[in-house]
């Protein structure tokens, strides 16, 4: 459950101007949609599911599941029989639709002062299909796996958005595990592609994947 009121210790309140145009301008407004997602989750996400692009909608209920043991399998179903592509979404449609092309998309912050950059909708929309055609040119098909090992750089999220952008399943493997982390994961899921960080600190890693053998994975390195 969620307090009755706001917290009045440790808040910090955006400008008017800012808190007008935003999608929850107030705590009462946050209680109305966190009770209606509690009571009404079928309306209440089918509302959210509007925004965005289908290309072919779902069939059956919005939503349908059980956790109950005692009343057979357990399951979750939502909107299925749906598709969509959550990279047009994201990027095609605010670029071209939305013409938010030249709005900032994110802020990037490195770790050391002044490293930074402000990357538009338009500009990551361009990266991405650069990079997809990146992996197609390397065999990456739809329903493929790629593993991805990198730092949090911008081409951390390119490299994610492309995967979606052709179809290919992307598994994130957190830069600091260790090698035999991320080799049991790259068999696991059986990848057909790592894409990794020339200046990351691999450690033992470069050496241990070589011993992975080309019929596991392909390795693809971003300088």
């Amino acid at each position: 459950m969620i307090p009755d009121k706001a917290p009045k210790e440790n808040v910090l309140h955006c400008p008017e101007d800012l808190k007008k145009d935003s999608h929850i301008p107030s705590y009462e407004k946050y209680k109305e949609l966190y009770a209606s997602s509690i009571e009404n989750p079928d309306e209440f996400w089918a509302d959210i599911a509007k925004d965005f692009f289908w290309k072919t909608k779902h069939t059956g209920r919005f939503l349908d599941y059980n956790f109950d043991v005692t009343k057979g399998e357990i399951f979750v179903k939502c909107m299925e029989g749906a598709t969509t592509n959550i990279c047009y979404n994201v990027l095609d449609r605010n670029v071209h639709e939305r013409k938010l092309g030249d709005r900032v998309a994110f802020f990037w912050e490195g770790n050391e002062p002044g490293d930074d950059l402000t990357v538009t909708y338009r500009e990551l929309l361009q990266k991405v299909c650069r990079f997809a055609n990146v992996l197609k040119s390397q065999g990456v098909k739809k329903g493929d796996r790629v593993s991805i090992y990198m730092p949090m750089v911008v081409e951390l999220v390119v490299a994610m958005l492309a995967c979606v952008r052709i179809g290919a399943v992307h598994s994130i493997v957190f830069a600091g595990f260790s090698a035999e982390s991320l080799c049991e994961r790259i068999i696991d899921s059986q990848c057909s592609l790592l894409i990794t960080a020339g200046q990351l600190p691999l450690k033992e890693t470069g050496l241990n994947l070589l011993h992975l053998g080309p019929e596991h994975a392909e390795v693809l390195v971003i300088s």
